[in-house]
């Protein structure tokens, strides 16, 4: 879309990034589905890779039906530029890529998915990095977890699995203060309820494979680069500020100024780590985020209407829904998600892990799957699945304890999810 008029949300979901085929007039974004590209001469090859003419050289770089679908995330989240890759793991990864080095360290939020949690304690001690983790409703035990070494804060907007919100201001205040980027993962809330580059963030992360694409069928993650961080401003980050020897000695941070981040995703990131989005997932994304805000909307509908039920169905010890007037989040959802604290909770079941597992064996409309943000209502017992992997006291700290069930609240009649989970806790807890 061109500069002019201040669209609203609706229209950008289905338009921003998409324009008619210039070759056949197709209205809908193409699947391009090819590897490599024709250069027009030898001076247009050497000036794309030399990052001195945008265009496409090889899809594992850049492909435009991907193109559309970064620009039409990026758009939403209010960002200058974004990064699309294979999944919501591969986009930390490539988020935290150009920030760290050996030594270095991240602090995270102890309110994560579970293999969130197992990448930053396990996988990235390979690369040389480490996290801690904090419970981000304590801002001085944030404060206080953030040395020298570190070079990042992550957390995200609604966390999985306990939909618990983040107080973005508060978390944000802190990170500048430090001088670092703020990272929010924003799958669960998605830029429909909430906006993390408005309260701060510096990047924003989303396993597309969720709401955004919602309906189960394709893997993805973005990074979206909020182009409001220098980072230049102190020697932290040389790899987006000092020269870089692969490009000749081109410092990102002064020749691409605000998108100095995307372009290090490309160049650098997607060159070398290979984590592509290929044009099929980028498609069916960009059909799905075209309905984004009306899923959403029936998402929070629902998901208040069941987490009230349950709430007040003896059979539940409690329900985490940070939409109910009991959540002691309640009070951040005008400021952080003003249209909805989303659909993703946990409920504890009376009876414990065994009356979990019985509750996930009967139901009939909700799926058991390791999944989130479709289209379909999904449950999952975190303790033995997402969260298996981690301690008991890891476990607890992210909310997925024994006997805690997470939901993921779908699109379907309420009524009829809710005499669903009426009848199963029957058989539950008999």
């Amino acid at each position: 879309m061109t500069d002019g008029p201040t669209y609203g949300f609706d229209t950008l979901q289905i338009h921003a990034g998409a324009r008619p085929d210039p070759a056949t007039g197709a209205r809908q974004v193409p699947i391009y589905q090819t590897t490599a590209y024709v250069f027009r001469d030898a001076d247009h090859a050497a000036a794309l890779f030399n990052l001195q003419e945008v265009g496409y050289i090889y899809s594992r770089l850049t492909n435009p039906t991907v193109a559309a679908l970064q620009e039409r995330i990026a758009t939403l989240e209010g960002g200058v530029g974004g990064v699309c890759c294979s999944s919501g793991h591969a986009a930390q990864i490539m988020a935290l890529f150009p920030l760290m080095q050996p030594g270095r360290n991240i602090v995270a939020s102890s309110r994560l998915y579970g293999g969130t949690v197992t990448q930053f304690s396990q996988t990235i001690k390979r690369f040389g990095w480490s996290a801690t983790f904090v419970d981000f409703d304590d801002h001085a035990a944030v404060k206080a977890a953030i040395d020298d070494d570190t070079r990042a804060v992550f957390c995200e907007a609604i966390a999985n699995p306990g939909g618990h919100i983040t107080d973005l201001d508060a978390i944000s205040s802190i990170s500048d203060e430090a001088g670092i980027p703020l990272i929010v993962d924003n799958t669960s809330a998605t830029p429909y309820l909430c906006r993390p580059i408005e309260h701060g963030a510096t990047l924003v992360v989303h396993s597309t494979t969720k709401y955004l694409t919602g309906n189960g069928t394709v893997t993805g993650g973005c990074v979206v680069d909020s182009g409001k961080f220098d980072w230049a401003a102190n020697d932290k980050f040389p790899s987006l500020s000092e020269p870089e020897p692969a490009y000749h000695g081109m410092k990102f941070a002064e020749t691409f100024g605000p998108l100095a981040f995307t372009f290090h995703g490309i160049a650098i990131g997607l060159r070398d780590l290979g984590m592509t989005m290929n044009p099929q997932a980028a498609h069916y994304t960009l059909m799905g985020i075209e309905t984004l805000s009306l899923r959403m909307e029936r998402h929070v509908e629902n998901a208040t209407k069941i987490a009230k039920w349950l709430e007040d169905d003896p059979r539940t010890d409690y329900v985490t829904y940070a939409g109910l007037d009991s959540s002691p989040y309640s009070k951040l959802i005008p400021k952080i998600c003003p249209k909805g604290a989303g659909a993703l909770f946990t409920v504890a079941v009376k009876g414990g892990y065994d009356a979990c597992l019985k509750l996930v064996d009967n139901l009939e409309i909700f799926s058991h799957v390791a999944n989130l943000g479709d289209a379909r209502s999904l449950i999952i017992h975190s303790a033995s699945t997402t969260h298996r992997q981690l301690t008991a006291e890891q476990q607890e700290a992210a909310g997925a304890g024994p006997g805690i069930v997470r939901l993921s609240i779908g699109i379907e009649d309420a009524d009829d999810l809710i005499a669903d989970l009426d009848q199963a806790l029957a058989k539950a807890t008999a």
